[in-house]
């Protein structure tokens, strides 16, 4: 499909920039994954106080990238939400002001295409612009996107991201109607719980991607989406996922899962795990959180596995390797499960040239 040559990740852990750290976890306060924001440098000053947190995360994880590589020929950015928090805030506005003159920075930033907007803006970037909102599909169609532009113009290099916030409002829609924990995060019990309910997440990765083969850069070698809350349907759309990839006979050195500790999800995950018993797995959500651009957090941490040859050991699931082991047979390829509201799943595969 294409190459990524550089990325970026702000998430609730240290993944940004110089100060990535991934063998260490550290356990967010609360019962939320709020992320860890970085004093965004490269962001100006008069520019970032009007920004909502949104904008903030997708603009603050880009602009590093454009300022190591130049300007993209496109921008593609997958969220769910965009910058609802700004767009209740302009709605209570119009109560509050009886619809009078309102202050339009929080309309300007609440709208989902924010984010791709600002980065064109800042960059006077005149290219191809576009957001994809498709609830726990954004970033994926957003790949597809990008897979197809890059088909189109090969010589083309873009910006591919995804961003989502912990918004008051989607927070408390989402905990009536049981997709949350109320009890606080205990690290150890994340995975183990078999009552229904994730934490809430958010965050924000980005990448450059083209066509290049270049020494470093990670291949997204195949994606696969299914809406379906049938398990059965998806473990055949995944045995075929498997079998069209030729993973039966050049099986991945590392299957990342999405499970986020719901157990209403399990018999999802369950059903594709049995399916690649003797591929080690680790799991991501403990560090993103649950949100429905999360794969593109598994996707940057994929990544940065492939590159270091590392896993940290909080992710192990199971089956870890032997370190001899690994050395011999080096990670060059990672397959990704994702599975939002137990409705909306996701398979990417990625590898790397040692």
């Amino acid at each position: 499909m294409f190459y990524i040559q550089e990325s970026t990740c702000i998430s609730s852990q240290s993944t940004f920039l110089n100060k990535i750290n991934l063998l260490e976890y550290q356990v967010p306060e609360g019962n939320k994954f709020s992320v860890k924001e970085p004093s965004y440098e490269d962001i100006p000053e008069k520019i970032l106080r009007r920004m909502g947190k949104a904008v903030r995360l997708g603009v603050g994880a880009a602009m590093p990238l454009i300022a190591g590589s130049g300007n993209p020929d496109g921008i593609i950015i997958g969220t769910a939400n965009g910058g609802m928090e700004d767009c209740i805030k302009f709605l209570n506005q119009i109560i509050e002001y009886k619809e009078g003159l309102l202050t339009p920075t929080n309309f300007v930033q609440s709208t989902a295409n924010a984010v791709a907007g600002q980065v064109g803006m800042l960059l006077k970037n005149n290219g191809y612009n576009i957001t994809h909102v498709h609830r726990g599909h954004s970033f994926e169609n957003a790949m597809l996107d990008a897979a197809m532009h890059l088909a189109q113009y090969p010589d083309a290099r873009l910006l591919l991201g995804a961003v989502d916030e912990i918004s008051a409002y989607n927070y408390n829609i989402d905990l009536l109607a049981g997709w949350y924990k109320t009890t606080a995060i205990n690290p150890a019990e994340i995975y183990k719980s078999d009552k229904p309910g994730s934490y809430p997440g958010e965050g924000s990765a980005m990448f450059i991607v083209d066509n290049k083969k270049q020494q470093g850069s990670v291949r997204i070698d195949a994606l696969k989406t299914i809406t379906s809350n049938d398990p059965q349907l998806v473990r055949h759309r995944f045995h075929e996922f498997i079998t069209l990839n030729n993973l039966q006979n050049d099986p991945p050195g590392l299957y990342l899962s999405g499970e986020n500790g719901d157990s209403r999800m399990m018999h999802f995950y369950e059903a594709c795990e049995t399916q690649i018993e003797k591929v080690p797995v680790a799991r991501f959500k403990h560090i993103s959180g649950e949100f429905a651009t999360a794969s593109a957090i598994g996707l940057w941490l994929s990544a940065e596995i492939l590159r270091s040859q590392e896993v940290p050991v909080h992710m192990w699931k199971h089956q870890q390797p032997n370190p001899m082991a690994t050395q011999r047979h080096p990670l060059h390829k990672i397959l990704i499960y994702n599975n939002h509201k137990a409705l909306q799943h996701s398979f990417m595969l990625c590898s790397i040239d040692l």
